[in-house]
């Protein structure tokens, strides 16, 4: 009822909510955004840098800028090149800063190590190159507590998890999804995944015991792609269409009964990729941070959980690659840290190892406070091992007879002289024949002449 909205609306966080774009020296511009028709936003941002999939003759590539460099970009910028077909999604590591992953239609995820400075020539070495699906790849998206685990998602219906430190594939989900996945998303401590597909079902997955946990059939009736993630209370938030073409949010229970909240309907074609939380250096680095929150109606939404219902708050405007203020304080007056509207948030420290989570372990993200602002850690080295086949030694076998005794091998001044004295006794040799052939012909002249 409307008594009611406005009733929450009161009693909301963000009710000083007004978002201001900054001004034209704080943009980017003359960005060659890739033309690939991929449903993708194309870009991802994180506390050091903002990357972007850009257009790239004979390959796929992406550009890297640091976040303090706006303004114009200069056409000859130093590109990260190395796919074989144009790049279809990028992701940059939660758990280090310098590190990025790329996802392209030559069916290859390469993860990068981007330096702190600007680089005078293109990136074309990747860390590593993990190959596993037969068909273009198009989701990436690291896990949000273990360390050095990544997940793909290609056009052969097929999720991969990886440990980039060996470069070895963990886990394929496989006979799990009918046809194309729109879009792959973890809960807050990775324990399972949200997908949703072309076959019109959001599915829940448990990707360590390869079994679907949950799944509901048609969360929107509309035939349009649904999106889906996790929010951190282990609900299911997913965007989606009616028969009628209308956009619809929706509120989902799936792991617990199945249930739902009632779907709202909201303007513009939305996105939705969300992680645990997201770090800044500063509350408008944060509210920069997930640039695939823009909706193609070039608003965004605020929503604040209540119960029973949601709320909608006033678009927000936001064009492309403008970075938007922050939401102001819960009072317009008050200057202090609001700890409400930025609660602690997931920091750069994993709270797990690859083969710790794989085991079965879980463990909830280790937060930082932003009330002194977030300050980058330092450039951190991405060391890939791989395991070499070579290094498995064969098991013992029966005992052997001991070799018989054996001369030791000839050292190399030793090996010389003997090679030297098959020379000399070479020539010795080709002289003593020339000698007899010499005589040979002396005794036939004198033969000949006494005849």
């Amino acid at each position: 009822p409307p008594a009611m909205s406005r009733r929450v609306v009161r009693q909301s966080k963000f009710r000083h909510v007004f978002g201001q774009p900054v001004k034209a020296d704080q943009m980017y511009e003359d960005i060659r955004v890739s033309k690939v028709t991929w449903d993708s936003s194309f870009c991802a941002v994180n506390p050091k840098f903002v990357a972007i999939i850009v257009e790239s003759g004979g390959g796929g590539a992406f550009i890297v800028l640091p976040l303090a460099k706006t303004g114009r970009v200069d056409k000859n910028h130093p590109l990260v090149t190395g796919h074989t077909a144009p790049v279809l999604d990028i992701d940059w590591c939660p758990h280090n800063d310098n590190v990025i992953a790329s996802a392209s239609e030559d069916t290859t995820v390469m993860v990068w190590q981007i330096p702190d400075y600007v680089p005078v020539r293109n990136v074309t070495e990747p860390v590593v190159t993990l190959e596993g699906h037969s068909k273009r790849v198009g989701i990436i998206s690291w896990h949000p507590t273990a360390r050095n685990v990544l997940l793909s998602a290609g056009c052969d219906n097929l999720v991969i998890l990886w440990n980039v430190g060996t470069g070895e594939m963990l886990l394929a989900l496989e006979d799990m999804h009918t046809d194309l996945i729109y879009n792959v998303g973890w809960n807050r401590n990775g324990s399972l995944l949200v997908t949703t597909c072309k076959d019109k079902k959001v599915r829940v997955i448990d990707p360590r015991k390869q079994q679907i946990v949950a799944e509901k059939t048609k969360p929107h009736d509309g035939a349009r792609p649904i999106r889906a993630i996790f929010m951190a209370d282990g609900k299911i938030f997913t965007t989606g269409f009616s028969k009628m073409s209308e956009r619809q949010l929706g509120l989902w229970d799936l792991v617990r009964d199945g249930g739902s909240c009632p779907a709202s309907a909201a303007p513009g074609t939305l996105r939705s990729r969300g992680r645990a939380g997201c770090r800044g250096r500063s509350p408008a680095a944060r509210a920069t941070r997930e640039p695939r929150a823009l909706p193609r109606s070039r608003t965004q939404r605020l929503f604040w959980g209540t119960d029973p219902d949601p709320s909608i708050f006033p678009p927000v405007p936001a064009l492309g690659m403008h970075p938007i203020s922050p939401p102001s304080p819960s009072s317009p007056q008050s200057d202090l840290f609001q700890d409400d509207l930025y609660p602690d948030t997931p920091g750069p420290e994993p709270a797990l190892e690859a083969d710790e989570w794989l085991s079965g372990k879980d463990a909830e993200p280790i937060l930082i406070s932003l009330r002194d602002g977030y300050v980058p850690v330092k450039n951190r080295e991405l060391k890939v091992v791989k395991k070499n086949i070579l290094d498995n030694k064969p098991p013992p076998g029966p005992p052997r007879a001991p070799d018989p005794v054996r001369p030791p091998p000839l050292q190399r001044p030793a090996l010389e002289e003997v090679l030297e004295e098959i020379r000399a006794l070479k020539e010795t040799v080709q002289a003593q024949e020339k000698r007899i052939s010499d005589l040979e012909n002396k005794l036939c002249q004198f033969t000949n002449g006494t005849d």
